[in-house]
């Protein structure tokens, strides 16, 4: 694995790491206060056949804090920073939860060099429940929560699942860096206007054109999602497929939210599959 630090146009540095070098290029954006390492358990396999990076935005990771701010905006610029300094393409981006927002408007404002997206469990702007106000009630309870436990150095206990699936390498990096009093501070950076972006979606979303969408969702409630919200965000995820001219819809059986650790061979094959088409 071979790490680089990537410049942002206004200075700032962006930690990732590369594995493999067969093309295309595969490029993940981790979920809202992850980082990297969130992919471990797919960028290595992802690497047999393509180059695989991973990246830290700022504020997460090893990459230094966003004194500007982190709205929807600049971590697609940041994004498409990493993917000049990356050459011209092809690239599949892959993005779990937050991280598919981040990848869409990323492709839409360059989607010549974009073959395909990914979106793993993405949040969309159809499903209506994220923008009711008990969604927005406990992401702010949420990161109160992550903060004090945090602060207080246990904010890894309620990540004992994700923890346990890691090589032991990787579960070391992650107690270092995962669960930082900073990193519930780029959480609440991004929430303070993640929402009311998304929001403006609903009448004006990004439009990646002609490439090529795969949306992964997962097939169980559970990580906060009861029965009922699982139905429909998953109905969201059929209808960002369906505004693909060559959409796909697939489910991660053995997963809730956190499919890339729990499901990492479906994502895997969905990529393998757009390489092959």
């Amino acid at each position: 694995m071979t790490s680089l630090w990537v410049p942002t146009r206004d200075g700032r540095r962006l930690h990732a790491t590369t594995l493999g070098d067969a093309p295309p290029t595969v490029v993940f954006e981790a979920g809202a206060a992850a980082s990297r390492l969130s992919w471990s358990l797919v960028q290595p396999r992802v690497a047999a056949f393509a180059r695989a990076v991973a990246y830290d935005r700022s504020g997460l990771g090893r990459s230094a804090p966003d004194p500007a701010g982190r709205t929807l905006d600049r971590m697609a610029d940041d994004l498409n920073d990493l993917l000049d300094t990356l050459g011209p393409g092809p690239v599949i981006l892959v993005g779990h939860s937050a991280g598919g927002p981040i990848v869409r408007l990323a492709t839409a404002r360059r989607p010549e060099r974009i073959s395909g997206l990914v979106l793993v469990d993405p949040i969309d702007e159809a499903a209506e429940v994220v923008f009711a106000e008990s969604f927005r009630r406990n992401e702010r309870l949420s990161l109160r929560a992550g903060t004090a436990l945090a602060r207080l150095g246990v904010l890894h206990l309620l990540f004992r699942s994700q923890l346990a699936v890691m090589p032991d390498d990787v579960r070391a990096e992650m107690r270092r860096e995962a669960f930082t009093p900073q990193v519930m501070r780029t959480a609440a950076d991004q929430a303070r206007t993640f929402m009311d972006e998304l929001a403006a979606w609903r009448t004006d979303p990004p439009a990646p054109g002609a490439v090529p969408v795969t949306v992964i969702s997962g097939a169980r409630p559970g990580g906060g999602m009861s029965t009922t919200d699982r139905a429909a965000a998953n109905a969201s995820h059929a209808h960002r497929a369906g505004t693909s001219p060559s959409g796909r819809h697939a489910l991660a059986a053995n997963s809730a939210h956190d499919v890339p650790f729990t499901d990492p061979d479906v994502i895997v094959a969905e990529i393998r599959r757009l390489i092959a088409s």
